[in-house]
């Protein structure tokens, strides 16, 4: 008995031993992000903030700053959820392809084959001659009824419990002329997306958001991620605006109640996902390095196509926007802004890390006066990939 506790002692030492540097550097990784993320505030004034990262060696921190609720002083958590907006993209685009190869349809599908019977669709711009294909990298030449004069702000006016059908928002680009010929150019349009959602829905049979938990967020346990269509989201932090948004919204965009003052069901398959800063690192990590999906699917992912003439190494592929050249080599992702909140999922290929940030304030964003993001996903990446520490 006394050799036993004696050896058991010997390993309790050494596991004593071994995990000291793990836990100095998990200390030091939480303190680079607490910091960068305090030293913004300071400098942008947003109320609060949730940061995480997930490393090559699947290692993964998350952490917190400010409030959540600045009226009640609730403080903001690692495990406070924000709406995710259009980083919602990146998961109708990995569905697309999990569908691809389940033979539920292709992205080299007409529009028409899955749509073409519904009263209104011969209205949209190329609805002849755009694909699947064409929706998910946003290159049908279709409007985007997000960015039309008048168009949010009425969708947000019909109140937070007004029903909501995507077909009411594409109705906005109905005999819109196209932009260019499908294939031809890029526009980014939530309005194609909305299409996409649906082309999902005829397809299958089934709701787009039950095939996203189905295929992703279970298998994944993505459990702080879910749908983000209906104004009472459990656990959502307090999302802030700009006094003089477009919207007309108040500043505080919820109720005393926990509500949100606006229907967020209108964002639809632009974006639809309440979420984690935790879990959207953890979805990108295993998105981008290939394990998202039981099948081979990158190349298909990537498969992008060029977004302007001026930016040769920035392309869009299923759902994703591709660095193709950056000092930190390639970069994979999506941004996501809706009114009072702003999202951001990198992954440095070449570094293999993922790093995802959310803030409850889009002040500054809203109106294009701000460098908040991209200043804070440089700041996160060189701090991160740069540094040996970690």
């Amino acid at each position: 008995m006394r050799g036993l506790l004696t050896c058991s002692v010997a390993l309790l030492f050494l596991l004593f031993a071994v995990s000291q540097p793990v836990e100095a550097q998990d200390t030091a990784l939480r303190g680079t992000l607490q910091g960068l993320l305090k030293e913004f505030q300071q400098t942008y004034g947003f109320p609060g903030a949730t940061a995480a990262v997930v490393l090559a060696d699947g290692h993964s921190e998350s952490v917190a700053i400010g409030l959540a609720d600045v009226e009640a002083a609730i403080a903001m958590t690692p495990e406070s959820r924000m709406l995710g907006a259009s980083i919602g993209k990146t998961i109708w685009g990995a569905l697309i392809l999990s569908l691809e190869t389940d033979g539920a349809l292709s992205r080299a599908d007409l529009v028409s084959k899955h749509l073409g019977d519904l009263p209104w669709f011969a209205r949209l711009a190329n609805a002849d001659s755009m694909t699947v294909a064409r929706l998910v990298t946003h290159s049908a030449g279709l409007r985007d009824h997000i960015h039309m004069e008048g168009v949010a702000s009425a969708l947000i006016a019909r109140g937070p419990k007004a029903p909501f059908d995507p077909s009411m928002a594409i109705s906005f680009i109905l005999d819109e002329p196209a932009i260019f010929e499908p294939g031809s150019s890029w526009a980014y349009t939530d309005t194609g997306y909305l299409l996409l959602g649906m082309v999902i829905e005829a397809a299958t049979g089934e709701n787009v958001f039950d095939l996203a938990r189905t295929y992703f967020l279970t298998p994944l346990r993505l459990d702080s991620t879910g749908p983000s269509n209906t104004t009472n989201l459990a656990g959502l932090a307090v999302g802030y605006t700009a006094k003089n948004n477009p919207f007309d919204l108040s500043v505080r965009t919820m109720d005393d109640h926990g509500g949100l003052i606006w229907n967020p069901a209108i964002e639809w398959t632009g974006g639809g996902f309440a979420t984690t800063s935790a879990d959207l690192a953890r979805w990108g990590h295993a998105l981008f390095t290939g394990a998202a999906l039981e099948h081979a699917y990158l190349d298909r992912l990537l498969d992008g196509i060029p977004v302007h003439p001026d930016a040769p190494d920035i392309y869009y592929g299923c759902g994703v926007a591709i660095y193709r050249d950056t000092p930190l080599g390639r970069v994979y992702g999506h941004g996501g802004w809706i009114p009072g909140y702003v999202s951001s999922l990198r992954h440095y290929a070449d570094h293999g890390v993922t790093i995802a940030f959310q803030i409850n304030s889009d002040v500054g964003v809203v109106d294009n006066t701000s460098d908040l993001v991209p200043k804070l996903e440089a700041a996160l990446a060189k701090a991160l990939i740069g540094s040996t520490t970690f």
